[in-house]
């Protein structure tokens, strides 16, 4: 029982990450990519974002892309604020709204909109992020390659004095060390996701920033939760590639509000237990080719709490030998310092082996949160906007 969830817990967390960074070093596909200006459609669907739109909308028409070969389209999901006069506000340059009355979810917004865009290449955005000038060039040199069907930003974190220490990029450097521990998550992260997708394709993508062939889309059902898994996934039943790109940036000031956090990690997880029960496609390996992919990556994370304490009880009954004691003794010492990362916020932000086993342990128990809002059918499609972080 210790042996099985051990190897298994090792395996997800760090012999999966291994093996695509090998398979990706010995066998990695390359793709075709070149300068490029297909036209593009940037859609973005947002609820009750007056506070955030006319940023959102100001970042768009900045972005290096020609003009006459953009659209523009803010779609309001029932917003009951100044959303939509906001971007209206816009229809001078260009910007498109639909507004629809009620707030019935992303997915059914999506379902209706994306049919209707002119662009060959339709980019889907959050609000709550800053995105790159040169990012939506960068991500579309990759459909010069017709075997690419979506590509995927990269979602940078920042925290700090400023609010600009990056967190999760690739050249991140010191950090908040309230929030080191969700940037160390998700560099963690978008390592398995670049090679990934240098094997073949990334099981799902960013939600911040990405990019699909209009062509390709079909419509998902209206309670799906994580649309930016399931698109991408749909995409790659059809035999297209789905790529992770590092060079086209989304920037987002990452909360320090742990309740936030989890908040976020818990929508997430009940969505994942979601896809793949409502899509057992995803785990049939005649049907997905990402079958060791989706397995790996989404399947055994969902396992992990009950393997953690499987762990636990097994070694309480085998105290009578050396390895087991400093087994037990290393367990105790990682969840104490968790514990006390919770307890006492101000000491995690001087040390990473506070913060990081807290990160690590939010991250399990948002699984178990997830698990029984699945389960209670208590999650909603539907979703509330998040305050901003507070500026420094």
């Amino acid at each position: 029982m210790f042996w099985v969830a051990a190897l298994v817990l090792g395996y997800t967390y760090v012999g999966y990450p291994l093996l695509m960074r090998v398979w990706a070093q010995l066998h990695g596909r390359p793709h075709q990519r070149k300068a490029m200006s297909p036209q593009v459609s940037f859609m973005v669907v947002a609820h009750n974002e007056a506070p955030r739109i006319l940023r959102r909308i100001e970042n768009l028409l900045a972005l290096d892309y020609e003009a006459d070969r953009l659209e523009i389209v803010i779609a309001s999901d029932g917003s009951s604020d100044a959303t939509v006069a906001l971007a209206n506000s816009f229809r001078t340059a260009g910007v498109r709204v639909v507004d629809f009355d009620a707030h019935r979810g992303k997915p059914a917004v999506l379902n209706d909109v994306i049919p209707q865009l002119r662009g060959e290449i339709v980019v889907l955005m959050d609000v709550r992020q800053s995105i790159a000038k040169n990012a939506i060039r960068t991500l579309v040199e990759n459909f010069a390659d017709a075997k690419i069907g979506a590509v995927s930003g990269e979602l940078v974190l920042t925290g700090g004095e400023g609010g600009d220490a990056v967190i999760g990029g690739a050249n991140a450097g010191a950090t908040n060390a309230s929030v080191d521990g969700v940037g160390c998550y998700w560099r963690y992260e978008k390592f398995i996701r670049l090679n990934e997708s240098r094997v073949d394709s990334t099981v799902g993508v960013t939600g911040a920033l990405y990019a699909i062939r209009r062509e390709l889309f079909e419509p998902i059902p209206t309670d799906t939760i994580l649309d930016d898994v399931l698109i991408p996934m749909q995409i790659v039943r059809k035999g297209y590639r789905v790529l992770f790109e590092s060079g086209a940036l989304a920037t987002e000031a990452v909360s320090e509000s742990p309740t936030a956090e989890f908040r976020r990690k818990v929508r997430t997880i009940a969505g994942n237990f979601q896809l793949l029960v409502q899509h057992p496609w995803l785990l049939n390996p005649f049907a997905n080719r990402l079958w060791l992919q989706t397995v790996s990556h989404k399947l055994l994370r969902l396992l992990c709490p009950a393997l953690l304490v499987m762990v636990l009880v097994a070694n309480l009954f085998l105290l009578d030998f050396l390895f087991y004691q400093a087994a037990f003794v290393l367990q105790v010492l990682f969840y104490s310092a968790a514990l006390t990362a919770h307890l006492a916020p101000q000491a995690s932000r001087k040390s990473a082996l506070l913060s990081v086993p807290h990160a690590f342990c939010l991250l399990n128990w948002s699984t178990v949160a997830g698990f029984s809002r699945f389960i209670g059918g208590r999650q909603q499609v539907t979703w509330a906007r998040m305050k901003d972080p507070e500026p420094h």
